[in-house]
């Protein structure tokens, strides 16, 4: 790869905001990195809804719905996630969950562990009261503003 391609691939790195550029010609590989410029903590990109018959009654209701809201019959106020991820109701298999439907929390209290880019994330109460439903199966991929929760 001649040096002003090289150049040419830096200054597109520098001017256009990504992160990483990575390039193979035949066995010619380059990586050119932005240091100092963190990369994006999340990408939302638009995703084909699965067909409704093949996801759970909360999703489905979100699928169909375009936004995410609580499910029929729940009232109360909705716990939503506050990040894409993946949903875990314990700290770590096979322990104890952090709540179960029926039990109090008060304001601040743990209810769930959201992975995201291979950090856990603790998900607070946002609000005093009992579990009337979790709405999130253990170990379910989650979306920014998908309910988890409702509590009464």
């Amino acid at each position: 790869m001649d040096l002003r391609k090289l150049k040419t691939l830096i200054e597109l790195v520098e001017t256009s905001g990504i992160a990483e550029l990575e390039i193979q010609e035949g066995e010619e590989r380059v990586r050119i990195t932005r240091a100092g410029v963190p990369a994006p903590s999340t990408m939302i990109l638009p995703a084909t809804p699965a067909p409704a018959a093949s996801l759970g009654a909360p999703a489905a209701a979100a699928a169909l719905g375009g936004e995410h809201a609580a499910p029929p019959g729940h009232e109360g106020h909705v716990v939503k996630s506050p990040m894409v991820g993946t949903f875990y109701r314990a700290a770590s298999p096979g322990a104890k969950p952090f709540v179960e439907i029926g039990d109090t929390v008060a304001q601040g209290d743990a209810l769930c562990i959201i992975e995201a880019m291979k950090l856990m994330n603790e998900i607070e109460a946002d609000a005093a009261g009992t579990i009337k439903a979790i709405l999130v199966e253990n170990g379910q991929a989650v979306e920014f503003g998908q309910p988890l929760f409702v509590i009464d």
